[in-house]
């Protein structure tokens, strides 16, 4: 696929870890429909409350698309909107490096602007990388 961008994906549940893991799966799984995209488990296996390292750990996703292709990072963030307008609650954190943004089931303008610009963002870090 040649240079990659890797995004970070986390569905954002309040704590609720067997919904969080369940969500995820389905999100991994409508992902996987698109050919631009890779996708895969990055599982965040850091000690729970009581300490038990692994233990509750929260389940994410990674994705691969082509970093030249800007037209991938709006596929994705496509199938993230359509997947969350399923359920008004779904809540999805985008991250790529140390920037990052959340979707929701029902976005309104404002939400639409800031996705606008974090993709515009890092379509301009990937240029002067």
């Amino acid at each position: 696929m040649g240079e990659q961008q890797k995004w970070h994906l986390k569905v954002l549940t309040n704590g609720d870890t067997l919904r969080q893991e369940r969500l995820t799966r389905d999100l991994h799984a409508e992902l996987l429909e698109s050919p631009a995209l890779e996708t895969g488990f990055l599982e965040e296996a850091g000690p729970d409350r009581e300490g038990r390292k692994g233990a509750g750990g929260e389940v994410a996703l990674w994705v691969l698309g082509a970093a030249t292709a800007r037209p991938a990072s709006q596929v994705l963030i496509t199938l993230i909107k359509e997947w969350s307008t399923r359920e008004r609650h779904r809540r999805v954190e985008i991250s790529y490096g140390d920037d990052q943004v959340t979707l929701t089931g029902r976005p309104d303008d404002a939400q639409e602007r800031l996705v606008r610009e974090f993709l515009d963002r890092i379509d301009r870090r990937n240029r002067t990388e």
